[in-house]
């Protein structure tokens, strides 16, 4: 079934599917990201997240399903639609001999309008480099000018694969800074990341992949709320657990779900205080030392432990 018109989204699509060879790496996607908005696409390595976001983009064409970007589709070279995109590749290489500000520059003249080149380098922090050669910058520095590559054509939609990759924390609050005065504009933006704080912090709403499916969507609070309860216990045995079980682990008081990643056990919790010394008591009578025991406040990651048994960056 083909997508009807919808005025409010960015981006649609539906039943997307992308194979390479015996690689199914997107798996009859469906996706809607609201104009305004930031979206986030969080997953593991491998998940297709990049895929879907190049099909997005116009760079690669699905082997089936309906892709709809800003109310038109991608025909031909797709110039004017590619005049209202910005981009930020996961890994961009720029010319070594040129400097930043030509760099800046060269980007500028592919758009019919946009930002002043000085006004990008100055919000990026890069405006004492505008003479610097590429070969002379930082990763960092680099990442920065793919940003500002990406901003200057003053995109109504902005596509930003693992942005803060290689970023120091200064530069990566600096990016998060750029990206929510981006959504005070209304611009949208569809990023995908690994950074649980990022996508919390910026993300209206975020769609965890794995597998090339959407496993669970809706905004940060309403996935973390899902688990049923706020905190999580983290602990581990001298013996790895081996002879704990699940099911009496679930029954200790607070105790909302039980997930095991190799010799570490993940409680989800309501009250830290009743659960831990519960657990400790039970660890206690089964002589099974606790080696380490840490609680913090569910967070994005501990949504996809419990929807998958893995960690985000196990791939």
């Amino acid at each position: 079934m083909p997508l009807s018109s919808n005025a409010t989204s960015a981006v649609r699509c539906q039943g997307l599917v992308k194979r390479y060879g015996d690689l199914l790496a997107v798996d009859r996607l469906d996706l809607d990201v609201q104009r305004g908005e930031c979206f986030g696409m969080l997953g593991p390595n491998g998940a297709g997240k990049t895929t879907t976001v190049e099909i997005f983009e116009g760079l690669r064409e699905p082997d089936d399903g309906e892709v709809e970007v800003l109310g038109d589709r991608w025909r031909g070279e797709g110039m004017a639609l590619r005049a209202r995109l910005g981009i930020q590749l996961q890994e961009t290489k720029f010319p070594e001999k040129l400097r930043v500000g030509e760099v800046v520059t060269l980007f500028r003249s592919f758009y019919p309008r946009g930002l002043e080149v000085a006004e990008v380098l100055a919000l990026l922090s890069l405006d004492e480099k505008a003479d610097a050669y590429v070969r002379t910058l930082s990763g960092g520095q680099k990442q920065r000018l793919s940003l500002g590559c990406a901003l200057v054509g003053d995109p109504e939609l902005l596509f930003l694969d693992e942005p803060t990759t290689g970023l120091d924390p200064q530069s990566r609050r600096q990016t998060w800074d750029i990206v929510e005065a981006l959504k005070a504009r209304g611009r949208t933006v569809l990023l995908t990341t690994h950074y649980m704080e990022e996508a919390a912090r910026l993300c209206d709403r975020v769609a965890v992949v794995d597998h090339g499916k959407v496993i669970a969507l809706g905004t940060p609070r309403e996935l973390i709320a899902s688990l049923g309860a706020e905190h999580v216990v983290e602990f581990g045995t001298a013996e790895g657990g081996a002879d704990l079980l699940a099911e009496a682990l679930g029954g200790l008081p607070s105790v909302e779900g039980v997930v095991r990643d190799a010799a570490t056990w993940r409680l989800t919790v309501r009250e830290v205080h009743r659960a831990v010394p519960a657990l400790l008591a039970f660890l206690a009578e089964r002589h099974a030392e606790p080696t380490y025991l840490t609680t913090h406040h569910a967070t994005l990651e501990d949504v996809f432990m419990s929807l998958t048994g893995r960690r985000l960056r196990d791939g």
